[in-house]
Parts: C-alpha cells; sequence; structure tokens
C-alpha cells in the first residue's frame, strides 16, 4: 500500500514537472517564433524517414533546405500542388525564413497563375484557377506576415499581389503603407501607398492630400507618376488654377541654379496633360537657353502644338 502511495507521488510530481517544462520550452519556443512548428505526416512523406528523424532532431533547417529543392523541382515538372505542399511544409519548418514565404508566393500567384492563363482554354474555369493561385499566393504572404511582422519586404510583395493580381488598389495602398513603417524600407513603398491611394474611388481628398506632401518634401519626389495623379486629382477635386502644382514648379524656373530640376518638372507637367501658356513658354525658354537639340525637345500632341519661338 505504502508502495503504490509512493508511486502515484512519484508520478504526480514527475506530471508537474513536466508540464512545468514543456510551459518553459513552450514559451520559448514562441519567443522566437519557432512555436508553429508540429512534425506532422505531411512532413513525414515529403522528407522520408530519414528527414522526419532529422527534424526531429533539431536539423529542421537542413530538412527544409532538402525540401525546398524538391519544391523548385516539383515547380520545373509543373506539378503545383505536389510544389505548394512542400513549400507549406518548409514555411512552417522555417517560418523566419523571409525567403521561403515570398518564393512561395510568386510561384503560386505569378507563375502557376500564369500556366493556367496560357494552358487552359476555357474563360470561366481559366479566370477561376488562376484567382486560386492569386489567393495560394496572399495566403502565404500573410501566414509570412504573422511570423514575420517586421518584414518590410512580405508586406511590400503583398502590396504588388494586391494592385497587380487582384486588381485591390486599397488594400494595395495598405500594404505599401504598412511596408513604409517597417525597419530597412525602400522608399518607394511610401510613395506607391499614396500612388495606389489615388486609384480609389472615394478616397481622392486624401489621396491628393498624400501626394502634396511628397510634393512639398523635396524636389527629387518630383517624378511623372506624382505629377500625373496630381494633376488628375486637381482636376477631379476641382482645386482652384491659383493652388495647382503648375504654378510652383514655374517660379522654381525663376530660380538660379535650378535648371535641371525646373526644365525636368516642366516637360513633366507637359507629359501629363498640363498645356498651361505659362508652362510651356517656360519649357520653351530653357530649351533655346540649354541649346537642347530639336529631337530632345518635348513634345506636345499634334492638335495642340504651339508654333516653336
Amino acid at each position: 500500500m505504502r508502495g503504490r502511495i509512493l508511486g502515484i507521488l512519484v508520478l504526480l510530481a514527475w506530471g508537474i514537472a513536466k508540464f512545468s517544462f514543456e510551459a518553459r520550452l513552450e514559451q520559448r519556443m514562441e519567443n522566437t517564433r519557432l512555436g508553429g512548428f508540429k512534425p506532422t505526416a505531411s512532413l513525414r512523406q515529403q522528407a522520408g524517414q530519414a528527414g522526419f528523424i532529422a527534424a526531429l532532431g533539431g536539423l529542421r533547417s537542413a530538412v527544409a533546405d532538402l525540401l525546398w529543392i524538391r519544391a523548385y523541382t516539383a515547380w520545373r515538372d509543373v506539378q503545383y500542388g505536389r510544389m505548394k505542399l512542400l513549400f507549406d511544409t518548409c514555411t512552417a519548418m522555417q517560418p523566419r525564413r523571409v525567403l521561403f514565404w515570398d518564393i512561395s508566393a510568386w510561384h503560386m500567384a505569378w507563375n502557376g497563375a500564369a500556366y493556367v492563363q496560357n494552358h487552359e482554354p476555357d474563360p470561366v474555369v481559366r479566370k477561376a484557377e488562376m484567382r486560386k493561385f492569386f489567393m495560394a499566393g496572399k495566403d502565404f504572404l500573410q501566414r509570412g506576415i504573422e511570423s514575420n511582422p517586421d518584414s518590410w519586404e512580405l508586406y511590400e510583395r503583398l502590396g504588388a499581389l494586391y494592385k497587380d493580381k487582384l486588381k485591390d488598389f486599397e488594400n494595395a495602398s495598405k500594404a505599401y503603407d504598412e511596408a513604409s513603417k517597417r525597419p530597412g524600407h525602400l522608399k518607394y513603398t511610401r510613395r506607391f501607398a499614396a500612388y495606389y491611394l489615388a486609384e480609389v474611388p472615394g478616397r481622392e481628398r486624401e489621396a491628393y492630400e498624400r501626394l502634396m506632401a511628397l510634393f512639398n518634401e523635396s524636389e527629387h519626389e518630383w517624378l511623372l507618376t506624382l505629377f500625373r495623379h496630381i494633376q488628375n486629382l486637381e482636376a477631379k477635386l476641382d482645386i482652384p488654377d491659383a493652388q495647382r502644382i503648375w504654378h510652383t514648379v514655374v517660379k522654381l524656373a525663376e530660380t538660379p541654379g535650378k535648371e535641371g530640376s525646373a526644365y525636368a518638372g516642366l516637360t513633366d507637367l507637359i507629359k501629363t496633360g498640363s498645356r498651361e501658356p505659362a508652362v510651356i513658354d517656360a519649357a520653351r525658354a530653357y530649351e533655346q537657353k540649354m541649346d537642347i537639340p530639336a529631337e530632345r525637345r518635348v513634345k506636345l500632341p499634334v492638335q495642340d502644338k504651339r508654333p516653336s519661338d
């Protein structure tokens, strides 16, 4: 009887110690964002018995790299179902590898969808199947962001997917906005967030204010796309003429030492639709002053060409 009670007490103590150890281990894995990995039957099937044991033994990185090579082979052999299964396994084993999430999404939303587009003759089926690939790519990126919330690259890729594949400019703008808040982001992410917001019906005023903030920030932001969006919104929002950007650019043309920036701005205004006489006259004056050859001078559409001075 005493032995049975002693055995129960030992088991109870062991259970409490085991629970405490597992709780600490789970917290440690969560802190390093590895807690999402589970040794599933899919892993055993894809990695084989030796690979499965290796993954359990702490060689997950090596096994994931091996499966990544197999996924490339599946893509080469046009086995997209198997490829996705391998990508799911690789990303589960190495959730902090941003490259795994990025390339997995690219293969699904771009390569897989392109294959369907080129090989499915039925337009209804083609559209539906392509969307499945788009959504699979989106899922990889969203799960990747959950594991790597500081990755500007994954937010940038998500923005590109929304814009290029789903034609969802509002969510594209949000994704690029999030990318621009992450460390190490490239400057274009902030621009793209404003550019794509300008394509969203009902958000014109907000987009105009963001684009104007870029315009007023620096002449380095005076890009063709920026000018195009601002001029379109000036027309849509009926911005008073005195507040339109062409006045700022013409004024810069009168500033000594700003010839290069001013001429670039003037020509971009003309290319994106500006036909104010002051803009055209200032551009022509610069072309004469800088002795720009006729073939390199900014062109006007035939219907509104003005005689050269």
